[in-house]
């Protein structure tokens, strides 16, 4: 079966925290709002009925959160980068998508972000 084909997503998580490189970003909270993408294999969960066969998103939410509200990034680049290598370390997951919207950053559009996947690394033989 693959492991790929199956996705469990976490949409619009809202999260304050210090974004930003102009000055008065350093000084004041923002809101970033995250999704998240990640491999499941549900056919595998729906049989046991148990979350322990499939991808615990509570737990990522609350770390997500917990990452997110004390990081102080300049970039969303750098803010999504080390938010998905952090869950690839902590959660037995194969990659990660995730997106980091920064709503309000440029004047008349509703948000500006990046969009990245990382993978776990293969282990060494």
């Amino acid at each position: 079966m693959n492991q790929y084909a199956d996705r469990v997503f976490l949409r619009g998580l809202a999260i304050q925290t210090t974004i930003g490189f102009i000055e008065w970003e350093r000084h004041v909270k923002q809101t970033v709002v995250i999704d998240l993408e990640i491999p499941v294999d549900c056919a595998r969960a729906a049989q046991q009925d148990d979350v322990i066969d499939t991808v615990d998103y509570k737990s990522i939410a609350k770390r997500t959160i917990g990452f997110v509200e004390a990081a102080e990034f300049k970039l969303v680049e750098t803010l999504g980068h080390r938010l998905a290598m952090t869950l690839l370390a902590e959660f037995d997951i194969a990659w990660i998508r995730l997106t980091v919207n920064k709503p309000g950053a440029i004047r008349g559009s509703r948000d500006v972000g990046i969009t990245l996947e990382r993978h776990r690394a293969a282990p060494s033989a």
